[in-house]
């Protein structure tokens, strides 16, 4: 029994003590005055009774009741019912508070309904005053609280004739029951009338069970206010321990929507702070940092707006605010979904019936207060399943004295299958869940309606799932019991109770509220008091039982785990393999372990493992001879390795007892124990699991305590699996103890609490052993490893320990002071393990309650257990090193290039797998061929793993893989699993710009110093001090980095004499003329067939050595010497020019004014640039004295020097580095200022104008322009008579009409178009068309003065210069000028290097991804490679448009050697068909790169000086693009993708010369430009990649490409968007047999024998052979058809004794062969792969048909998007012969239909020979055809069986084949002749007359 109300309190509105205008509330009176013993008087009522500070009101208000909740120190809330009214402000009052009020415009009350205006009875003026009536209790029935204060107010207002003391000294000494209705004796028990003593009656009554909270209808309320959604984030916020704030103007609705979300949260009770009201003075309480549930009038918003980790409930607005910074975790699926559907069910019964055609006329809706209690149900049913099965996970620690009970959150979370859940986590780490298990986990105690629910209903609602309206009755049924809880007598609850009138509070109140007579209350409240205490107290007996388990619980969702779904079959793997262990089938194991290991990745097949080795631990099987501990220690490790710290599966302690079981004998007397070698991982220092692991033990043995010994079991098998059914549980067992404990008497309960402590205290010891054994290191040395791990360094972190000052550290840390060791770091580890052992040891002993003398006595032993168990180790250790090691493969030497020497032999290390999933043998296939086990090994050249795949499922593979050392981008230390076993190694991954990745781990057996020697060698070989100490440079020579280098003289001439001499023999070599070289016509198909183009070469070579006279000997050249290193690149750059007409060396004076251009010497010292070539093309017209002055305002002095010129347009392309912006700019500018033409803005000096104007000058077309530019040729050419072919058709990259038209829009991407600013906008609107030739928009003004300003040049300019934006930002060409100035945006060269760092990691990534598609193209679109790409072959394209129509350009981009090398390479190549060729990409990359000085070494990081600078891969990023246009136009190239892959891979191999140094100046200095004859003797290693390419195409065709078939004036134009590109397999393939195919050499090893001989010989002979992508080179392994058959030739010549032929020979012998063929029918030549007539500029591969102008045509093309603009190439396929005929290369010898075929002698026409013939009859066709030869597929003649009249026995005539039966000889008889056959044998003869005679019969 409890009283209805403690206090009853009158506070009054009173003068605030400062003076202020807010007042402040003052107690008038309180009953009883003094404080009840059991519940003393809350303070600060005042405060809550008006939340929004005590104000005087001008107008009379209508009275409010609202319920606060204050929580007193020890957790109990105090319900606090305010009913407030107003009264006129005595005259005391008044005058206190006028000034105050004066003016002010009051704020709105605390949230009652609208005042009414006042009533003419209110004298103006007139101010009320608050005044409220407060019930204080511990009960929370506010109806009754507003039914008692309202009856005391109309007592009052209506001035009844009933005495106030009365009823409140009646309400004060009111006792009502507690709760518990149904379970008391009588109706009257339960509910309870009372009256006050004024006429009145109330029902209460009082709720069925105490425990579950009543509701009304609050939660009803809170979801009408804020919706599923948002309520269900509350709920979330507040079980994760949010802070949650609800906002409303409303304080009744404040309380109501907090009590609701209380509701929501049973069964656990929310334990912080909980203020529904929060008064105003109070909000500082909102920067709490603890979690709370808080109201707070909306008045007040703008105070909570800076609140940053609140979430704001708005009731009004029903809006949720959830910062930013507060992650709400949502519940687990699919219960979310499930929860959000049956809310909308309950909410909004319509929803369902929404869409019938016909709806029921009526839906019944439940009452708000039962729909309440339904939406109760459906948060009832969520925790019943969240929870469902807590009880098994609950450890029952002690049972006596008082419960003490542990939960085990890790099996719980692993069970049901949600341990990465965030929220589940979260709730059961939380205060309301620790409570929870207080409260909840005791096993004997009254149960309620969750009890039931969870144990028994949970199964009910798994079924319940699918079907909607079983879940929905189910909620109705719990909605029920939860009503007739609150209500559990509906039939009774009648009130009376009188009320005011209508509008009462308006009326003149006759009095103020009057003061009562202290007296008589308390007269009242005594006598009542005197009468409890004479009656008997009223204890309701509270019905205990023993609280239900339920089933144990199952997963929230049946997972299967993941791959390894089909357990059954690993789960036989796992237990054959233990088996054969213990049979001591090592073999069969061996085979199985591999296998094993993977299965072991799955959850069941660790716990067989356990349950197996337990079975045999039980049949006395644990001694083990070594290899069997071996597989069993592997086999254990694998099984932890994948455990996480907490051990959720229970993998760790089911474990745990085996590896202090299993053992070996290392000598007489020394045993090693299997946990010496599983200590390697992260559960066995983490404090949490053996914590768990304790109290499991602990209930085990507390359990069997109580148990009958009959029922006693081996305590060992309880751990970690659930009881067998027979045995009750421990929480049966504790419960029927708990309820035996009050029978027992005294003695009898000593006893028992005294064995449970001993108990606990044993399991103390027991632990502490097992800890020292897992925790001590078998070698002290590894105590690093050791105090890594977590938590055995810190103690904050090791333990959630609830201790502040544990003993545990004092008794550490004199152990660690006094201990008599020498050896300091076997102490540390110690030291660490004691202090780790001692701080578990005082949290469990506390917690289970152990005595403290028992607790002293443990921190005593623990220290001598470690001491004992080190010096054990030590023996152990000593022993186990005397072992003989395990027999490791032998290691596999890598094969090595003649002149790479080992510089570090083999390290035994195991090649790891990476992010490539090729090679695993996972969900890709195929086998594992990683990991593998083997060797690293370092060379002058190359770092290399050899080894053989550890799974021996795989077979005898080699695995190779190996890149350049100076490839290396990234070498770092890695911590990894050994995976063999399992042990943590350390290891190195070593990332290579080549594309591969070393990731290693080192066996045990190398020392850590040989790993520390191999990373010194590796980074000395990487980055040497200088250039000579490359690989390039120490191969074949004596020279060694150590001794110092040689005096350039040695190496060549001085550079003087070089300079002279290089002038000399340029004049010679241009002034002679070459008839085939002096414009590049690509031979006609008859030139083509007699005469390849390596005769056009020697045509050259010859005609050199023809004028012996003119030859110095520095350039003198046998032709065996040519194209090597020798031959001079300034003759390849010289002999360029000379191809394109670029210009002479002779005098000034002699100056011929045909040609514009001449080679200039004046850069021949290197004086004015180090980094141009010696010899330059400049304008004719300028003096070589202005060059020094133009070249100073250009970066590194790198002015525009001519470096292509168009054969077609004449237009020349130029490339130089971008302007300076300051410096020397400036003074010239200041200089010039002066003269009248030059404005300060200009962008440059007088010279560089006069050069610029020289180069326009120079130019035939633009010579004339007196500021016209009529250009008329332009005109001729594009608007002439015939219509433009599409290959001729131009891109405009901004305007977007002419864009679509011609089908190729510019992209919009991260760079959008290539804009332009400044004057005349260049590439705005008009410089499309102005580009496309609709250019003559108005004519030039007849009198030849410059055009009108309103049409300034709307022709194209004379030179256009391409430059960065940021570069020519303010520059203002003068109109007059023939350039114009193109900005565009580039990116830089660190934006290459990062870009390509992504790149690596995107291709070759260091550990797998989640999902490795995506991931793989997620960071190739970070990387913006393909990007940059984009914006290259833009700009190229549009320059090369430039040349196109007519204009130069001028490419000037940063320092003019990275991005300017780019464009101008690619541009060259797009236009020039002659760069396309092998010869031309070399002379290109020669000119462009090498002269130019790209600085190869530089961005290479060739050196120690660049390792800073880091890999920027320019030149890679060309070969990119140029990849990218050989896709795109895979016939307009001579050289095959091969070859770029194999540039692009030496580029940065340093094993040849040609890619070292920055300049052409730097090689001249190192002597390597010109080698003196002397040093080449013999057969040399290739020093140019040039000379090893041209010897190399000599053996092998791999850098040719079949499908080249040329276009004579093909410009290209590749599409540059993104969507267009490819990556480059470059980037991703691999070939794990031979490592990477570029070193000829080494890929070419000795092919592997073939199957059969492999075999054993009993097997069928197989000719298949597997390819694996990631293992074999497929282009090897599976050549393609040409380079089979070419190789066929060869070993053909070779076996016939014939001098095999050049393989270029007899493919050109083939194709001019193929070109002259029979046309015996006049039908034209029949089209091959190799000759293409395709009318459209992209000849791809690609197929589909287009109907053009003249017949049908096949157009083959690489784009689906293609316009249909066949008519405009009409006039090329007039021109060209149809190309139908590309279908007959389709027509093979197999598909026709063939009855009969076979070898045939033929006898020849008249005085012919017999010839053999391949014959095919066609009985479809009725033909007998005959071919060459089996594969032939041109036939060379027909018979028709129409005309044949007789098939007739022959005899053989004269020249017939020999040893050929008579019998084998027939005639086929037509009406035409007669044709004599001859089998080769008689029964063939006779199947062929008879199929050829079958055949005549059947016509």
């Amino acid at each position: 029994m409890a009283r209805l109300a403690d206090y009853f309190v009158l506070v009054a509105f009173g003068p605030h003590p400062r003076g202020s205008g807010e007042g402040q509330g003052h107690i008038l009176q309180r009953f009883p005055e003094k404080d009840w013993e059991d519940n003393p008087f809350p303070q600060g009522i005042e405060l809550f009774c008006q939340p929004s500070g005590w104000q005087l009101c001008p107008e009379r208000s209508p009275p409010t009741f609202f319920v606060a909740v204050l929580t007193d120190i020890n957790s109990e809330r105090h319900y606090c019912a305010c009913l407030t009214f107003w009264e006129p402000v005595e005259p005391t009052q008044e005058a206190v508070c006028t000034e105050a009020t004066a003016g002010r415009e009051e704020e709105t009350d605390e949230g009652g309904p609208v005042r009414l205006p006042p009533a003419a009875a209110v004298p103006p003026g007139q101010l009320f005053a608050p005044k409220t009536l407060v019930l204080v209790s511990r009960l929370d029935h506010a109806e009754v609280f507003r039914n008692s204060l309202g009856l005391i107010y109309t007592i009052h207002v209506e001035g009844l004739n009933v005495g106030l003391e009365s009823v409140v000294g009646n309400l004060l000494t009111c006792i009502i029951p507690l709760a518990g209705g149904s379970q008391l004796d009588s109706v009257e028990d339960g509910v309870r009338t009372i009256s006050l003593g004024a006429g009145d009656r109330q029902v209460i009554q009082t709720p069925l069970t105490d425990s579950l909270p009543i509701s009304r209808c609050s939660v009803a309320l809170l979801f009408r206010q804020l919706g599923i959604a948002n309520v269900l984030s509350l709920f979330c916020a507040a079980l994760t321990e949010h802070k949650v704030l609800f906002l409303s103007r409303s304080y009744q609705r404040l309380s109501d929507a907090c009590r609701g979300l209380l509701a929501l949260l049973f069964p656990l009770r929310y334990s912080f702070t909980y203020v529904p009201i929060l008064p105003a003075q109070l909000l500082e309480v909102l920067s709490t940092p603890t979690p709370f549930i808080i109201g707070v009038n909306a008045t007040f918003q703008a105070e909570t707006q800076e609140l940053l980790d609140v979430i704001v409930a708005d009731l009004d607005g029903g809006t949720v605010t959830v910062p930013e910074c507060v992650h709400i975790p949502a519940l687990p699926e699919p219960l979310h979904s499930q929860t959000h559907s049956v809310l909308s069910m309950v909410l909004d019964p319509e929803l369902e019936l929404a869409d019938l055609a016909f709806p029921p006329p009526t839906v019944s809706t439940s009452s708000l207060k039962m729909q309440d209690k339904e939406l109760r149900a459906v948060f009832l049913r969520l925790f019943a399943q969240l929870l469902q099965g807590y009880r098994w996970c609950l450890h029952m620690v002690r049972i006596h004295p008082e419960p003490v009970i542990r939960f085990h959150k890790a099996a719980f979370l692993g069970q049901r299958g949600l341990v990465e859940d965030d929220f589940l986590m979260k709730v059961l780490e939380g205060m309301a869940f620790a409570g929870f298990v207080s409260e909840r986990g005791v096993p004997y105690r009254p149960t309620d309606l969750f009890d039931e629910l969870v144990a028994h209903e949970v199964a009910r609602m798994r079924a319940d799932e699918n079907h909607p309206q079983r879940v929905l009755s189910h909620v109705k049924e719990l909605a029920e019991q939860l009503y007739k809880n609150e209500n559990p007598y509906p039939a009774v609850a009648m009130h009376k109770v009188q009320r005011p009138g209508e509008a009462s509070h308006l009326r003149r109140a006759p009095r103020p509220f009057p003061r009562l007579d202290e007296g008589t209350v308390q007269w009242i409240v005594d006598q009542a008091t005197a009468k409890m205490q004479g009656a008997p107290p009223a204890v309701k007996a509270e019905r205990r039982t023993t609280v239900p388990s339920g089933p144990p619980m199952t997963a929230i969702l049946e997972r299967s785990s993941g791959l390894h779904g089909n357990s059954a079959r690993r789960l036989e793997v796992v237990r054959n393999c233990i088996s054969y262990v213990f049979e001591g089938k090592m073999l069969e194991a061996k085979k199985l372990l591999p296998a094993v290991l993977r299965a072991l990745k799955g959850r069941a097949a660790r716990r067989c493992l356990a349950q197996e080795l337990h079975l045999h631990v039980q049949q006395n099987r644990a001694v083990l001879d070594h290899q069997q501990f071996d597989f069993v220690v592997r086999m254990m490790n694998c099984c932890l390795q994948d455990c996480t710290s907490l051990d959720e599966h229970g993998i760790a302690a089911a474990l745990l007892p085996l590896v202090t079981a299993f053992c070996r004998k290392l000598s007489p007397g020394v045993t090693q124990f299997a946990y010496s070698c599983v200590q390697e991982h992260v559960v066995w220092s983490t404090p949490q699991f053996w914590e768990a692991m304790f109290y499991g033990d602990v209930q085990t043995h507390i359990r069997a305590l109580y148990l009958e010994p009959a029922e006693d079991r081996d305590p060992a098998q309880q751990v970690g699996e659930a009881p067998a059914e027979d045995d009750r549980s421990a929480l049966d067992v504790a419960s029927e103890q708990r309820r035996l404990w009050p029978t027992l008497n005294r003695e009898k309960q000593q006893e028992l609490v005294q064995k449970e402590e001993s108990t606990v205290f044993s399991q103390a010891i027991h632990y502490a052993n097992r800890m020292s054994y897992l925790l001590l290191p078998l070698d002290t040395s590894k105590s690093r490893l050791l105090r890594e791990r977590a938590g055995l360094g810190d103690p904050e972190s090791a333990s959630n320990s609830l201790l502040t000052s544990s003993m545990a550290g004092s008794v550490a840390e004199s152990y660690d002071t006094e201990s008599g060791f020498e050896d300091a770091e076997t102490c540390d580890v110690a030291g660490a393990v004691v202090r780790f052992i001692n701080r578990f040891v005082d949290k469990v002993c506390t917690e289970s309650g152990v005595t403290s003398d028992h607790l002293k006595g443990l921190h005593v032993m623990v220290p001598d257990i470690v001491q004992m168990h080190i010096e054990t180790l030590e023996a152990v250790h000593r022993e186990s090193k005397r072992l003989p090691p395990i027999q490791k493969p032998k290691l596999l030497r890598p094969r090595l290039l003649p002149g790479e020497e080992c510089v570090l032999d083999g390290l035994r290390v195991y090649l790891l797998p990476d992010g490539r999933e090729e090679g695993v043998g996972g969900s890709a296939g195929g086998p594992a061929l990683l990991p593998a086990e083997g060797a690293v090994f370092l060379t002058t050249y190359r770092v290399i793993f050899t080894g053989m795949p550890t799974d021996p499922l795989v077979g005898e593979q080699v695995v190779v893989r190996s890149f350049p050392v100076a490839a290396l981008t990234k070498e770092k230390r890695i911590s990894v699993q050994n995976p063999v076993d399992q042990l943590l190694q350390d290891g190195l991954q070593l990332r290579s710009c080549t594309f591969q990745l070393l990731k290693m781990a080192f066996d045990e057996e190398v020392g850590s110093d040989s790993a520390e020697l191999f990373r010194k060698q590796l980074h000395k070989l990487r980055y040497p001090p200088d250039v000579r100490g490359t690989f390039a440079f120490t191969l074949g020579s004596a020279h060694t980095p150590g001794q110092p280098p040689r005096a350039t003289k040695d190496k060549g001439p001085s550079l003087r004499t070089l300079s002279r001499n290089l002038v000399k023999n340029a004049k010679k070599t241009i002034g002679r003329q070459y008839v085939t070289r002096k414009k590049y016509h690509p031979p006609s198909w008859e030139q083509r067939g007699q005469a390849p183009p390596e005769d056009q070469e020697d045509a050259i070579s010859v005609s050199e050595e023809l004028e012996p006279s003119t030859l110095t000997p520095s350039s003198a050249l046998k032709p065996s010497d040519r194209m090597t290193m020798s031959s001079l690149v300034e003759r390849a750059c010289c002999r360029d020019y000379q191809r394109l007409g670029l210009g002479t060396l002779s005098s000034s004076l002699s100056r011929a004014k045909s040609e514009p251009f001449r080679i200039s010497p004046v850069n021949r010292m290197y004086a004015i640039c180090r980094s141009y070539p010696g010899l330059l093309i400049v304008p004719q017209s300028v003096q070589d004295n202005a060059l020094q002055r133009v070249s100073r305002c250009y970066r590194q002095n790198r002015f525009p020097v001519v470096c292509w010129r168009s054969g077609r347009s004449k237009a020349v392309l130029l490339r130089s580095g971008g302007l300076h912006g300051k410096g020397v700019v400036g003074l010239f500018k200041a200089q010039n200022a002066p003269s009248p033409g030059q404005s300060q803005a200009d962008s440059s000096s007088l010279e560089q104008e006069k050069y610029l104007q020289a180069v326009v000058s120079s130019m035939p077309r633009f010579a004339d322009a007196s500021g016209r530019n009529t250009l008329s040729g332009f005109s001729s050419v594009h608007m002439g008579g015939h219509v433009p072919s599409p290959r001729a058709r131009v891109t405009t990259l901004s305007n977007p009409m002419a864009a679509s038209a011609s089908r190729r829009t510019a992209p919009r991407g991260k760079w959008g178009s290539v804009r332009a600013s400044g004057r005349s906008g260049v590439l705005g609107g008009d410089v499309g068309s102005r580009l496309a030739g609709r250019d003559m928009l108005a004519p030039p003004q007849a009198n030849g003065a410059p055009p009108d300003p309103g049409f300034l040049r709307p022709q194209r300019a004379a030179l256009y210069i391409i430059g960065d934006k940021a570069q020519l930002k303010g520059v203002r060409p003068d109109p007059l000028q023939q350039w114009e100035l193109v900005p565009i945006e580039v990116f830089e060269a660190r934006q290459v290097k990062t870009s390509f760092k992504k790149l690596l990691k995107a291709c070759v990534p260091g550990c797998p991804a989640a999902e490795p598609s995506s991931a793989f193209l997620r960071l190739l679109e970070d990387s913006e490679w393909l990007t940059q790409i984009h914006k290259l072959l833009q700009v190229s394209v549009l320059v090369v448009e430039l040349l196109d129509s007519g204009s130069s350009v001028l490419v000037s981009l940063e320092d003019g050697w990275d991005i300017t090398t780019q464009v101008v390479s690619l541009v060259q190549l797009l236009s020039d068909p002659f760069y396309r060729t092998l010869e031309g990409f070399r002379l290109l990359v020669e000119k462009e790169w090498l002269s130019f000085g790209h600085r190869f070494s530089h961005r290479g990081a060739h050196t120690l000086a660049g390792q800073s600078s880091g890999f920027t891969p320019v030149f890679l990023q060309f070969l990119d693009c140029v990849h990218q246009v050989h896709l795109q136009f895979p016939m307009e190239f001579e050289f095959s993708p091969f070859y770029l892959k194999f540039l692009g891979y030496h580029h940065v191999s340093r094993r040849f010369r040609t890619f070292l140094l920055d300049s052409d100046y730097e090689r001249i200095e190192l002597g390597l430009l010109y080698e003196e004859k002397g040093e080449r003797r013999g057969q040399q290693a290739c020093r140019s990649v040039w000379e090893y390419v041209d010897r190399l195409s000599k053996r092998t065709p791999v850098f040719y490409n079949y499908m080249y078939a040329p276009e004579d004036t093909e410009v290209l134009r590749p599409y540059s968007n993104v969507s267009n590109l490819k990556v480059w397999d470059f980037y991703t393939e691999e070939a794990l047999a031979e490592g990477p195919p570029y070193d000829w050499e080494l890929a070419q090893g000795p092919p592997e024998p073939p199957e059969e001989e492999r075999l054993d010989g009993g097997a069928p002979q197989s000719r298949r052979r597997v390819v694996w992508p990631c293992y074999d080179g497929r282009p090897r392994a599976q050549p393609d058809a040409i380079s089979r058959l070419l190789e066929e030739l060869h070993r053909l010549e070779t076996e016939l004794g014939r001098p095999p032929e050049r393989w270029k020979d007899t493919w050109d012998r083939v194709k001019a062969a193929q070109r002259l063929e029979g046309r015996p029918d006049g039908r034209g030549t029949p089209s091959s792969l190799l000759v293409s007539s395709v009318p459209h500029h992209r000849r791809s591969l690609g197929v589909y048909l287009q109907e053009g102008p003249v017949g049908s045509t096949l157009s083959l093309s690489l784009d689906s998007d293609q316009s249909s603009g066949s008519t405009a190439s009409g006039s090329r396929q007039a021109a060209r012969r149809s190309t139908s005929t590309l279908y007959s290369q389709f027509h093979t010898a197999e598909s026709e239909n063939r009855s009969h075929e076979g070898t045939l002698y033929k006898k020849g026409a008249f005085m012919k020979p017999w010839k053999a013939r391949w014959f095919v009859l066609d009985k479809t066709k009725h033909q007998l055809r005959y071919y060459d030869h089996r594969v032939d597929t041109e036939c060379k003649g027909i018979i028709d069986l129409a005309e044949v009249e007789a098939v007739a026995p022959g005899t053989p005539t004269m020249g017939a084949p020999k040893n050929v039966d008579e019998k084998a000889f027939f005639d086929v008889k037509t009406t035409r002749r007669v044709y004599n056959f001859c089998a080769q044998d008689v029964p063939s003869a006779q199947q062929w007359v008879d199929q050829i005679q079958g055949c005549l019969s059947d016509a």
